[in-house]
């Protein structure tokens, strides 16, 4: 039998991309390896529900503590989920899992992989 997903990936992916552009290529890192931990179909549903709600609590503008009226505090709440669900996860990460996270962040960031071939 053939499970069809209740999640649109693609659309997760995009919107992974958008907050990437916002954020930069080193912070969005860490999102884009819970995203393909949470693709894989090695990882439990309980770690997949887990890193949804910590992807679409980052890219999705819902906050709990609002980064416009209190700046720094306002951070802090999303930077405390990502940290919590990529602890939780991280034993899930494998070389090509790394690979595709690197791959693509090579695709969104050309600049920055120009920029490491022109010091090494």
């Amino acid at each position: 039998m053939n499970k069809t997903s209740i999640i649109d990936t693609a659309v997760l992916k995009e919107k992974v991309q958008e907050y990437a552009m916002k954020v930069g290529r080193i912070s969005a890192r860490p999102v884009l390896l819970l995203y393909f931990i949470m693709i894989s179909k090695d990882t439990p549903k309980s770690d997949k529900l887990l890193i949804l709600s910590t992807i679409s609590y980052l890219v999705f503008h819902v906050d709990l503590i609002s980064a416009k009226r209190l700046p720094i505090i306002g951070w802090i709440d999303e930077a405390f989920s990502l940290s919590v669900a990529y602890q939780k996860v991280c034993k899930n990460i494998t070389p090509e899992i790394e690979r595709k996270t690197d791959e693509l962040l090579d695709k969104w960031f050309p600049e920055y992989t120009n920029y490491i071939k022109v010091f090494d």
